[in-house]
C-alpha cells in the first residue's frame, strides 16, 4: 500500500499572513512616518519618542479594534448564510441537492454523475458541502476576529518597535535620516518575508513596500519641516 502524500498548501496560511503582513507594515511606516514628521520640525529627542510611543500604543489598539469590527462582521455574515442554508436544507432537501448538483454540472461533469456527487457529500455533511461548494466558506478562510484582532496588534507593534528603537540610539538632529533608511531596510525585509510565506515573487513585494514607505515618510518629513519653520 502506499503512504498517503500529505500536501500543504499556502491558502492555509492566508487568515493570519494577511493581518500579519498588514500590521507590521503598518506599523512599521506609520510610526516611521510619524517619527521623520515630527523629528523633521526640529523638535527635540524627547519630543520625537513621545511621538513615537503614542503612535505605537494608539496604532496598535486601533488595528485589533478595526480588525476585530471588520472580521466579526464578515463573521456574522457568514453565521447568517449557514443559517440561511440549515433552514433550507430542512425544508427542502430535494431542491438544494438538485443546486449543488448544478454547481458541479458547471464544473465539467454530467448531470447523472453530478446528482450522484451530490447525494453522496450531502449524505455525510449536507451544511458542510453547501458551505463549502455554494457560500465558499471553509476552514482556510472562515472569519476569527479574536485571532485577527491579536494578530494585528502584535504585528503592528513589532513594526513599530523597530523605528522607534533606531531613533532611541539617532541623535535628532539625524533621526531624519537614520530612521528614514533604517525603516526602509526593515521594510524591504518584511515584504521578503511575506512575499516567501504566502509563494509571492519576492522583488515585486519587496519594491512595493518600499516604495509606499518611502513616499509616506517623503510626505510627513516635508510636512513636519513646513510646520516647523512656521512655528
Amino acid at each position: 500500500m502506499r503512504p498517503v502524500h500529505a500536501e500543504r498548501h499556502l491558502i492555509d496560511r492566508i487568515g493570519w499572513l494577511r493581518a500579519a503582513v498588514l500590521g507590521a507594515n503598518d506599523g512599521l511606516v506609520s510610526t516611521a512616518s510619524l517619527i521623520v514628521g515630527v523629528a523633521a520640525s526640529a523638535a527635540g529627542t524627547g519630543e520625537v519618542l513621545v511621538a513615537g510611543c503614542a503612535g505605537l500604543v494608539a496604532g496598535a489598539m486601533s488595528m485589533a479594534a478595526g480588525e476585530y469590527v471588520s472580521v466579526s462582521s464578515q463573521a456574522d455574515t457568514e453565521q447568517a448564510d449557514l443559517a440561511r442554508e440549515r433552514r433550507e436544507l430542512v425544508d427542502d432537501p430535494v431542491a438544494e441537492t438538485e443546486e449543488l448538483a448544478r454547481i458541479y454540472v458547471d464544473r465539467g461533469l454530467d448531470h447523472a454523475l453530478a446528482v450522484q456527487v451530490a447525494e453522496q457529500l450531502m449524505a455525510k455533511d449536507a451544511l458542510g458541502a453547501h458551505a463549502r461548494d455554494e457560500l465558499g466558506i471553509s476552514d482556510f478562510t472562515t472569519a476569527r476576529p479574536v485571532q485577527a484582532a491579536l494578530t494585528s496588534a502584535a504585528t503592528f507593534s513589532a513594526g513599530a518597535a523597530l523605528p522607534l528603537l533606531v531613533a532611541v540610539v539617532s541623535p535628532a538632529n539625524l533621526a531624519v535620516y537614520t530612521v528614514s533608511g533604517a525603516s526602509l531596510v526593515f521594510l524591504a525585509v518584511l515584504g521578503a518575508l511575506g512575499a516567501r510565506a504566502g509563494g509571492a515573487a519576492v522583488p515585486k513585494a519587496t519594491a512595493r513596500v518600499a516604495f509606499w514607505g518611502a513616499l509616506a515618510m517623503a510626505v510627513t518629513a516635508g510636512i513636519g519641516s513646513l510646520v516647523g519653520k512656521a512655528v
